[in-house]
C-alpha cells in the first residue's frame, strides 16, 4: 500500500480546519446579525477603503475548503466513500435545507403560538386539540379520503385503457399519446378556471340544466372529472413503458397457444407489469392526497353540507386547501402547521401501507 506525502497531509488537515473555521464564522455572523467581517483598510486614491470579507463568501469558501481537505484526506481505504459523499453533498444539502429541516421546524412550530414570523410561547397540544374540534377540518379529511379512493381507481383504470390503446397497432399513435398527455402540461389553476367555464357555460347550454358546480355533490364529481382528465395522460405514459417491456416472444407464444386478448391481458400483461402498477398506484395516491390547485380554482372549497350535526359552508374543501385557508387566509399559522403535521403522518402511513400491499400482490401475481 502506498503512502501519502507530508505536503498532502498538511494540505488536507489545514484545509479541513480552515474550512470549518470559516464555515462556523460565517454561520455565526449570520445568526448574530453582526454583519460582514472588516479585515482592515486599504488606501485607494487617498481614501481609506475597508476590506470586507462577506459572511456569505466566508461560508461558501469554508464549505469548499472543507471538501477539498476531505478529498485530500490521507486514506486509501475510505477514499472512494469520501469522493461519493462529496459528489452527493449538493443534492443531500438541498434536500436537507428544503425538506428535512423545514419538517422538523414545522413539527416544533405546531406546539407553539407561531404567527408565521415569531413565536411567543409553547402551547403543547393546544393546536391539535383545537384542530380536532373543528367539524370543517374533519369533513375535509373524510372528503380527501373519498377523493383519493375514487381517483386511485378511476385514474389508473382510464390510464391503463389509454395505454392499451396507445400500444396497439392503430395509426397515429404519436398523436394520441401527445393528445392524452397534453392536459398534464396545463397548470392546475388555469385548468380549474377553464373547466369552471365549461361546467358553468358550455355544459349548461347543451344540457339545459344547472351547473355542476352549484351543488356540493356534483361539484365534488366535477373535481374528480377534471383531475382524471389532467392526470390520466401522465400515468398512461408509465403504463405504456411497462407494457413495452413485456417480451414479444411471450405474447407470440400465448397467441400460438390459442389465448384470446382477454386471457392475454389478465394472465400475461397485468402480472408482468405488476411493478408498474405499484408505481402508478403510489403516484396517484400521493398526488390525489395533495390536490390543491384544481380544488382552489374550480370551487375554492365552497359548498354547503351537514356533517356531525353542523352546517359547513366549505363542503368541497379538501385537506390541502383547508390547511392553506387556515394558515394564509385566516392567519393562524400555528394551527395550520399542526394540520400539516397530521397531513404528513396520514400521507406517510397510507403510502407505506399501499406500497407494502402492492409488493405482496406482485409476489402473488
Amino acid at each position: 500500500m502506498g503512502t501519502f506525502s507530508t505536503g498532502r497531509k498538511v494540505a488536507s488537515f489545514g484545509s479541513l480546519i480552515l474550512g470549518l473555521v470559516l464555515t462556523i464564522a460565517g454561520l455565526g455572523l449570520s445568526m448574530t446579525g453582526a454583519g460582514d467581517l472588516i479585515l482592515g483598510t486599504l488606501p485607494i486614491n487617498g481614501t481609506p477603503t475597508p476590506i470586507i470579507f462577506g459572511r456569505g463568501a466566508m461560508f461558501v469558501i469554508g464549505i469548499v475548503l472543507f471538501f477539498v481537505g476531505l478529498y485530500l484526506f490521507p486514506t486509501f481505504k475510505h477514499h472512494r466513500a469520501i469522493v461519493n459523499v462529496i459528489f452527493l453533498f449538493p443534492l443531500l444539502f438541498a434536500f436537507g435545507v428544503t425538506v428535512i429541516i423545514p419538517l422538523f421546524l414545522g413539527i416544533g412550530y405546531s406546539f407553539t403560538d407561531w404567527n408565521g414570523i415569531i413565536m411567543h410561547k409553547f402551547v403543547g397540544f393546544a393546536n391539535y386539540t383545537r384542530m380536532f374540534g373543528q367539524t370543517a377540518f374533519l369533513w375535509s379529511i373524510l372528503l380527501t379520503f373519498l377523493f383519493v379512493v375514487f381517483n386511485m381507481i378511476l385514474v389508473n383504470l382510464v390510464a391503463f385503457l389509454l395505454a392499451l390503446l396507445c400500444t396497439s397497432r392503430i395509426k397515429g399513435l404519436g398523436f394520441f399519446r401527445a393528445a392524452y398527455f397534453l392536459p398534464n402540461l396545463i397548470g392546475g389553476i388555469v385548468l380549474g378556471y377553464i373547466w369552471q367555464f365549461i361546467f358553468s357555460n358550455v355544459v349548461t347550454k347543451f344540457t339545459g340544466t344547472y351547473s355542476m358546480l352549484s351543488d356540493t355533490k356534483t361539484a365534488f364529481v366535477a373535481i374528480i372529472i377534471v383531475y382524471i382528465w389532467q392526470y390520466a395522460g401522465y400515468i398512461m405514459l408509465i403504463y405504456i413503458t411497462g407494457l413495452n417491456t413485456i417480451p414479444g416472444d411471450v405474447l407470440e407464444a400465448s397467441a400460438i397457444d390459442g389465448a384470446n386478448p382477454l386471457q392475454t391481458l389478465f394472465n400475461i400483461k397485468i402480472p408482468m407489469i405488476a411493478p408498474t402498477i405499484t408505481i402508478c398506484t403510489f403516484l396517484t395516491l400521493t398526488s390525489a392526497f395533495k390536490q390543491f390547485d384544481v380544488n382552489l380554482a374550480l370551487t375554492n372549497g365552497k359548498g354547503s353540507v351537514q356533517f356531525l350535526g353542523e352546517y359547513i359552508a366549505n363542503g368541497t374543501e379538501m385537506l390541502a386547501l383547508n390547511i392553506y385557508s387556515t394558515a394564509v387566509i385566516n392567519n393562524d399559522y400555528a394551527l395550520g402547521q399542526a394540520k400539516a403535521v397530521l397531513f404528513f403522518i396520514i400521507l406517510a402511513a397510507v403510502s407505506i401501507m399501499q406500497v407494502r400491499i402492492s409488493n405482496k400482490k406482485e409476489v402473488e401475481l
